[in-house]
Parts: C-alpha cells; structure tokens; sequence
C-alpha cells in the first residue's frame, strides 16, 4: 500500500509525534519511576486517585497534553478536526472508554506505550484486545455505513 491510499497521511509529523510520546514516557519512567498511563494521570490530577505519581506531576502532564497541542497547532498552522453531529455518540464513547480503563487497569497510553516496551504480560494482552477491537468497530461502522 501507498502514501497515495492516505491523501492525508501526515508521516513525518506521526513519526516526531511518536517520539515525542515515547521521550515523555521514558522521562516520567527513569526520572520518577512510574508509567506515562494518561488515565492513571488523570485520575490523580482530578482527585479520584489518592496515590501514584504526586498530584502537581499529574496536573502538570494533563494540562500540558492540550497545551503542547495547541502550542504546536499556533505553530504550523490548525489542525483539522470533525466531529459527529450530535454529541450523544461523544458522551457514550467516553463513558465506555473510561469503563475499559478501569476494566483493564489502564489505557491505551499505559499498556500500549509503556506496558509494551516493558514486555509486561498484562500489557502486550490489553494492547492486542484494545487493536482487536478497534478493527472490529471499524468493520462494523464501514459494513453499516457509518464510515
């Protein structure tokens, strides 16, 4: 498969983007010892964790999440983004994405960044369900013509 079959493909920015993620990830393991799992992260930045990394860190990696986006979209120039046209499909995706968080005691940040690089059992199984899935929901929306 080409470049030509994603007109949008953007590979240069995926690649400095990968390695951007990867060097927050490898910082917050050497430099305090614990997973860049955003979830985790948020759950401590808003209070419903009480323990992991310490609060000030948490805050300071989720407000700098769509900080550095935006900061980088002022930069190059917006990014286009679409949206469905009714929210409903938003709230549900987001509850069932927190509800696997919590099922799977982490994310897609944690196990699939992190887990993975560490080898971790737990990890390389949540990641290989959470691809499993996505191509699944992707067959599914495209055979119902959703996509």
């Amino acid at each position: 498969m080409t470049l030509s079959a994603f007109p949008h493909a953007m590979p240069l920015e995926g690649l400095i983007g990968g390695l951007m993620i990867g060097l927050a990830a490898a910082l917050m393991l050497l430099g305090l010892g614990r997973i860049a799992g955003v979830s985790g992260l948020a759950a401590r930045a808003t209070g419903i964790a009480n323990s992991g990394t310490p609060r000030s860190i948490a805050i300071a990696f989720v407000v700098g999440l769509p900080l550095g986006a935006f900061i980088l979209s002022a930069l190059i120039g917006g990014v286009e983004t679409r949206f469905p046209p009714s929210i409903i499909p938003l709230i549900i995706g987001g509850l069932l994405v927190g509800f696997g968080t919590r099922l799977g005691s982490g994310c897609t940040s944690g196990h699939g960044v992190c887990g993975m690089s560490r080898l971790s059992p737990r990890s390389l199984m949540a990641t290989a369900i959470f691809m499993a899935s996505g191509f699944i929901t992707v067959a599914l929306m495209r055979a119902g013509g959703l996509l």
